[in-house]
C-alpha cells in the first residue's frame, strides 16, 4: 500500500474538484456559524451525537429505532437493548475523540486505539493476526488488507504524520480527510469497528484542523443513503487509483451534510428560543437550566433536572408534571419509569 505522502497534490487541481470544493468549504463554515450560536454546546453534541451514532452503526447494519434510542438513552445499562448498547457506545467513543483532540490539538494512532476501545469495549488494539478480508454483497473477496503487524503499525505511524503534519500532504483539509479517510479503512487496522473509527476520524479531523468547533459534522446518512456508491468509489481507488472520483464524493457529502445539519441546528435554536419565551411567561419556575435541561436528551427523566437544577426529587417532578400538562412534553410511562419526552426535539431529530 502506498503512503499518502507520495500522492502529487496537483492532481486534485481539477475544475469539478476545485468548484465542489469552493461550495462544500462555504457550507461549512456557515454550519461552524451556525452552531456557535447555540450557547449550550453540549446540547448540540448529545443530541446530533446520538443521531450520528444511529446513522453510522446503521452502515454496518446494526438498526435501531429513534424511539428505542432515545428511551435507552436515559436508561441504566442493564436496561437497554443490546442494539442501544453498540450505539450509544459509538457517541462515547466520539466523545473521547473529541476530548483527546481538544486536550491535545492532535489526533494519533494512539488516540485511534482509544476511539476503537471505547466502540467495541476491549483491548485489542491493532490487528495481530493474518486473516481480515473485505467481501462483496456475494462473499467474494474484493480487497484484502495488510496481514503482518509490523506493517499494520507502520501505516499506521504514517497516517499519524499524515493527519497531523500539514507539509506531509499538502492538499486543502476538506481534501485531505478524503485521503486519510481512504487510507484508514484500506489500511483497516483493527478486527471490528474500522467502519465507525473511520467515520469518527472525519469529523475530529475536522475539528482538529479548526473547520469545526465542535463535533456536529456527521457523513454517515450521506454515506447510509449512497452506500453503494461509497463501497464502489473506495474499492476504485484501490482497482485504478480513481483518487479524484473519491474526493468528489466525500466533498459533495460535506456539502450536502453540512446544508442539512445547518437546517437542524437552526431549527433546534428555534425551538429553544420559543420554549425559553413561553415557559418564562407560563411558570416561575424558569431558568436557563431547565430549558438547557429540557434539550439536553430527547427523553429526559426526573433524575436529570434533579442533577442539572439542584432541586429534590419531588420538586422535579413538580416541574416536568406542570411542563407535561401545559403541552411542553409528553409524559409517558415505561416500565416503573415516567420518562418526559420533549416531542418538538424529538420531532426535529426524526425529520430526515
Amino acid at each position: 500500500m502506498d503512503s499518502l505522502v507520495t500522492l502529487r497534490p496537483s492532481r486534485f487541481d481539477t475544475t469539478p474538484i476545485l468548484k465542489k470544493l469552493a461550495s462544500s468549504s462555504r457550507q461549512l463554515a456557515e454550519l461552524k456559524g451556525i452552531a456557535a450560536s447555540i450557547p449550550n454546546q453540549g446540547i448540540l453534541i448529545n443530541t446530533l451525537g446520538l443521531q450520528e451514532a444511529k446513522d453510522s452503526s446503521e452502515v454496518e447494519n446494526i438498526v435501531t429505532t429513534h424511539d428505542e434510542l432515545f428511551k435507552d438513552d436515559v436508561s441504566l445499562e442493564a436496561q437497554m437493548s443490546a442494539t442501544s448498547k453498540e450505539v450509544l457506545s459509538y457517541r462515547q467513543a466520539l466523545y473521547t475523540g473529541f476530548r483527546l483532540v481538544k486536550d491535545t490539538g492532535l489526533l494519533t494512532a494512539n488516540h485511534l486505539v482509544e476511539i476503537q476501545r471505547e466502540l467495541e469495549r476491549n483491548h485489542a488494539g491493532f490487528r495481530k493476526l493474518p486473516g481480515t478480508a473485505l467481501k462483496d454483497g456475494a462473499g467474494d473477496t474484493v480487497y484484502t488488507p495488510p496481514q503482518e503487524p509490523d506493517t499494520i503499525v507502520a501505516l499506521m505511524r504514517d497516517l499519524e504524520r499524515a493527519i497531523n503534519d500539514p507539509e506531509a500532504v499538502s492538499v486543502d483539509p476538506l481534501i485531505k480527510m478524503a485521503l486519510i479517510h481512504h487510507q484508514f479503512e484500506s489500511i483497516h487496522p483493527f478486527y471490528d469497528g474500522n467502519g465507525r473509527t473511520g467515520r469518527i476520524l472525519n469529523v475530529l479531523y475536522l475539528v482538529k484542523e479548526g473547520l469545526l468547533d465542535i463535533p456536529v459534522l456527521y457523513l454517515s446518512r450521506h454515506i447510509v443513503q449512497t452506500k453503494s456508491d461509497y463501497y464502489r468509489l473506495l474499492q476504485a481507488v484501490r482497482d485504478r487509483d480513481a483518487w479524484e472520483d473519491w474526493v468528489l464524493y466525500m466533498l459533495e457529502a460535506v456539502e450536502q451534510t453540512a446544508q442539512q445539519t445547518v437546517k437542524t441546528v437552526i431549527a433546534i435554536r428555534d425551538a429553544l428560543l420559543d420554549y425559553k419565551h413561553r415557559i418564562r411567561e407560563q411558570h416561575k419556575f424558569y431558568s436557563q437550566d431547565l430549558i438547557n435541561s429540557l434539550f439536553m436528551h430527547p427523553y429526559t427523566k426526573i433524575e436529570f433536572l434533579q442533577n442539572d437544577l439542584h432541586v429534590s426529587r419531588l420538586t422535579a417532578t413538580k416541574y416536568l408534571d406542570v411542563l407535561a400538562e401545559t403541552g411542553f412534553l409528553k409524559k409517558q410511562r415505561i416500565g416503573r419509569s415516567n420518562y418526559y419526552i420533549n416531542h418538538v426535539l424529538t420531532h426535529i431529530l426524526v425529520t430526515p
